[in-house]
C-alpha cells in the first residue's frame, strides 16, 4: 500500500501545482531553504540538550535520581528497574531507548519490568526535548504550564503503562 501511496501523493501534488500554475521547482527550493534555516536555528538548543543528557547519564545522576524516586514510582506500579527510564525518556528518546533495551536484556522480554519498559517507551513522548526545541526555535522564554503539563502527561503514561501491563499480562 505504501509503495503506491507515496508516488500517488507526489503525483497528485505535482498535477495540482501544474493545474494551479504554481512553479514547482522554485517553490521546492524556497521550502528547502526555509527548512535548512529552521535546522540551523534549532542546532544550538539541540547541542545544549544532548550535552546535558550525556553529562547527566555519564555522571550517574539519572541512575541516582531513579533509585531515589523508585519508592514513589513503585506506588504507581512502576517497577524499580523502570524508574530511571521514567526520568530519562522525557529528556532523550535515544537515551530512553538504550535504557529500555538494557532493561529488556537484563530482566527479560517477558518479565514485568521488560514489558512495562516496552510499553513506557511507546506510550510516552520526549516532552522536555520537544518543548525545548520548539521554544528555542521560536524564542519563547516563558513556557508557563507547558513543562508541568507535559511531565504530568508523561507520568500518567508511565502509570498507565504499568497498569495495563498488569491488567493484560
Amino acid at each position: 500500500m505504501t509503495s503506491i501511496l507515496i508516488p500517488a501523493l507526489l503525483t497528485c501534488v505535482g498535477l495540482y501545482a501544474l493545474y494551479s500554475g504554481i512553479e514547482v521547482f522554485p517553490t521546492f527550493l524556497a521550502g528547502a531553504k526555509k527548512g535548512l534555516e529552521t535546522a540551523v536555528s534549532i542546532l544550538p538548543t539541540l547541542v545544549g540538550l544532548l550535552t546535558a543528557v550525556y553529562m547527566m547519564r555519564s555522571s550517574g545522576f539519572i541512575d541516582l535520581a531513579g533509585r531515589a524516586l523508585s519508592p514513589i514510582l513503585s506506588v504507581l506500579g512502576i517497577p524499580v528497574e523502570c524508574a530511571t527510564l521514567a526520568l530519562l525518556k522525557p529528556i532523550s528518546g535515544g537515551g530512553g531507548l538504550a535504557l529500555g533495551s538494557e532493561i529488556i536484556r537484563t530482566c527479560g522480554a517477558d518479565s514485568y519490568a521488560g514489558r512495562v519498559a516496552a510499553v513506557m517507551l511507546g506510550a510516552s513522548e520526549t516532552s522536555l526535548y520537544t518543548i525545548s526545541l520548539y521554544c528555542g526555535h521560536l524564542g519563547i522564554k516563558n513556557t508557563r504550564y507547558a513543562i508541568p503539563a507535559a511531565l504530568a502527561g508523561d507520568l500518567c503514561a508511565f502509570a498507565a503503562s504499568a497498569f495495563f501491563v498488569r491488567l493484560f499480562f
